[in-house]
């Protein structure tokens, strides 16, 4: 495993290069004034909380556009910034008046730098590197400021330079020595024994990479950078609001479909980064176990061909070099969550959604029995809610488990990042009498509050619900109901994400019917929605904070809404009236003796500990450039992960074992045998689950007060 620098290492090459970018001919400024004024309209109109477009507002796009447009600082000269600055505070004059003429002076700006780029590169790369000086690069791009002159930006560019090929020389030598070659040394000719011959190579490998990926930048379009513009805009709304340009409009709507050609994983674009937000169970990502959300996808290579390097590529494009048909191969270079480097190889395939939906285990521990059931969403077919949905199939799974003698309950909830409002409500049904679930406030009218109407009590046992900093929206919603009703004791991270708006997606086709010269002009993602908890508290921002915390991977990574740029805000509206469900003899004494216990376990400190070193190493922004000095940091790195590797290696004394209606299932279907060992090889190596079990059998049921209620008005 090589260093975490190494992934700043191709995020460098995108604002180190370029081909040919003027002479674009896909103009049309009357529709870009046309779209600029129906967003306005849109946002104004239909946004839970619309924001004054004034200079406060204009200095703040402006800001986030020119970042968005040059990350690196390895475009614009101080001398563009300076020109440009006169238009910081009359952005928002311009979006009023339809005025165009700040994105066009950006724009041909920014493609004068880029043609100026690629002459640079390959002088730079023509030359040999000389690893044995003493030098370092500074990547803290918020803190550096932008290049006096051309010279001072060619000095930048040829550190990049210098650090991406270093990487691969360095790693080319050490593949060497390894049984497997890394993925990205199997694709080209093997590289050299002579040191000097291999400097070349790698080098050259560099210009290779660098031509293949501006192969895709040349394909950006004048409208694809207004994109950016309009985005540059909206988002100042808050982080979920959104414009889709027509193909993205159609990529989420297939986003949606059942089935697809791929990896299993889906992707995030964040400012340059390429992210993985979700492994899909049963997909070949899934299935080779190579990947983790949280990692970062560097570059894409196919079989027999020179990776391409997709930082600060299109979301889209880099998606189409992913993709494939099946039975195809991809190697993707990866940054892992704890900073290093992999090549992982993975065979596409059909990856079939079956996996997020419901599905539960029985937990044997001693002599006694368990349950848990994983949801990794709130799904829901919105043309036939009974056809399927989370709630019926978790109330299914709830009578499986109760024929199997389940004694207490886990709800999984970790890294749901919600879904179906319909299906929270009718779940938080299924372990309360009756009452209040969630209240809901909607743009221009009264809130909704949403209820439980059912009396009946799917299930009346001890409940443990755990979630994590990846536990989103829906999730929160479920989380927090449990918690007010003290229903459930929730368990794990310090707080949820902490999304409490909802979205809608709308056509903008739909104000221009009239007019069909400007062609498919997408669709707006806009904040129509806030939840707020029955205690009138906001999940926005806070999240749901733990009964007990324990730490985890994420504890000290910025991922949640409070972490994002332009979140909407905490507040709290009026509670409603909920009845306690009083079932517990000691509620609050078991969740101190859970806490009590997380203290004091080792695979816990463990675990925190490496979370808190992921966090210095992406905290670290200095990185040497003299080969001695940067062989020597990734075998410190390296000794500190071995270390880490324990974790990994932890077992409980847990057995988990699938229903009898699912080992029927298995005779016929070894695919969904291999699912589920995997998923219970898993669950026995979960500290998380384990505690979960420990708070099940402390947690005592008072069978006279179970059924009484208590008002409460928060």
């Amino acid at each position: 495993m090589k260093r975490k620098l190494v992934y700043l290492l191709a995020v460098l090459l995108v604002s180190a290069a370029s081909c040919s970018f003027t002479n674009k001919t896909f103009d049309n400024p009357d529709k870009d004034k046309m779209l600029l004024d129906l967003i306005s309209y849109v946002l104004e109109n239909a946004h839970f909380d619309p924001k004054d477009v004034d200079d406060n507002f204009s200095e703040h796009v402006f800001d986030n556009y020119i970042d968005a447009l040059d990350p690196l600082k390895r475009y614009f000269l101080q001398s563009d910034i300076d020109e440009f600055k006169k238009y910081r505070s009359a952005i928002d004059d311009q979006i009023k008046t339809s005025d165009l003429t700040f994105f066009n002076l950006t724009y041909d700006r920014l493609m004068q730098r880029m043609d100026e780029a690629s002459v640079m590169y390959k002088d730079v790369l023509e030359k040999p590197f000389n690893y044995n000086e003493d030098e370092v690069i500074n990547v803290d791009y918020e803190a550096i400021p932008y290049a006096k002159n051309k010279e001072e930006l060619w000095a930048r560019w040829r550190n990049q330079m210098k650090f991406s090929t270093i990487e691969r020389y360095v790693s080319a030598m050490e593949a060497k020595n390894d049984t497997i070659a890394d993925a990205e040394n199997a694709l080209d000719d093997e590289y050299s024994d002579d040191p000097v011959e291999l400097e070349k190579q790698t080098r050259e490998a560099t210009i290779k990479t660098l031509e293949e990926y501006f192969e895709f930048m040349e394909d950006l379009q004048r409208k694809d950078w207004f994109a950016v513009y309009l985005n540059s805009i909206v988002e100042e709304f808050d982080p979920h609001t959104f414009y889709f340009a027509p193909d993205d409009k159609d990529r989420f709507d297939v986003s949606m479909s059942g089935k697809f050609e791929g990896i299993g994983a889906r992707l995030q674009k964040k400012s340059d980064h390429i992210k993985i937000i979700e492994i899909i169970s049963g997909g070949p990502a899934w299935r080779a176990n190579t990947l983790e959300v949280g990692d970062v996808i560097m570059k894409v290579g196919q079989e027999n061909e020179t990776p391409v390097s997709v930082v600060g590529m299109r979301l889209e494009d880099a998606v189409k070099l992913i993709k494939g048909p099946k039975g195809s191969k991809v190697i993707l270079t990866v940054k892992r969550v704890d900073g290093t480097v992999d090549d992982v190889a993975l065979e596409r395939d059909v990856v079939e959604l079956e996996e997020s939906y419901a599905k539960s285990s029985i937990v044997k521990k001693d002599n006694r029995t368990f349950g848990v059931i994983n949801l990794p969403k709130f799904y829901i077919d919105f043309d036939d809610y009974n056809n399927r949905n989370a709630a019926t199939d978790v109330a299914k799974e709830i009578e499986e488990l109760k024929k199997a003698g389940a004694e207490g309950l886990i709800v999984d909830l970790r890294s749901n990042g919600g879904g179906s409002l319909k299906t929270v409500v009718d779940i938080a049904g299924l372990f309360i009498k009756d009452g209040p679930v969630v209240q809901v406030k909607t743009t221009g009218r009264k809130k909704e509050v949403l209820e439980d109407t059912d009396e009946r009590i799917q299930w009346d046992g001890p409940l443990v619900i755990l979630v994590n900093e990846l536990s989103a929206s829906a999730s929160e919603i479920l989380a927090a109901a449990m918690q007010d009703y003290k229903r459930a004791i929730i368990l794990g991270s310090k707080q949820t994400y902490g999304k409490g708006t909802v979205q809608n997606v709308i056509d903008l086709n739909q104000f221009i019917r009239g007019n069909n010269d400007y062609g498919d002009v997408g669709a707006i993602k806009v904040t129509t929605q806030k939840f707020y908890r029955i205690n009138g508290g906001s999940t926005q921002l806070e999240g749901v904070k733990s009964d007990v915390v324990v730490p985890d991977k994420y504890s000290y990574r910025d991922m949640g809404e409070k972490d994002q740029e332009n979140p909407l805000p905490w507040d709290k509206i009026e509670a409603v009236q909920y009845k306690d469900w009083a079932g517990y003899i000691d509620y609050d004494e078991t969740i101190e003796r859970s806490k009590e216990r997380m203290a004091n376990n080792e695979q816990l400190k463990l675990i925190d500990e490496n979370a808190k070193w992921v966090k210095e190493q992406q905290e670290d922004k200095e990185y040497p450039l003299n080969i001695d000095k940067y062989k020597a940091e990734i075998e410190k790195d390296e000794e500190i992960l071995k270390r880490f590797k324990k974790i990994a290696d932890y077992k409980t004394n847990l057995t988990f074992e699938s229903l009898p209606y699912e080992m029927k299932k298995m005779e016929a279907d070894t695919i969904l045998k291999e699912k589920r060992v995997r998923w219970h090889e898993s669950l026995s190596k979960d500290v998380y689950i384990e505690e979960a079990i420990n708070v099940l059998e402390d947690l005592k049921i008072n069978t006279i007060k179970k059924n009484k209620v208590v008002d409460v008005k928060g």
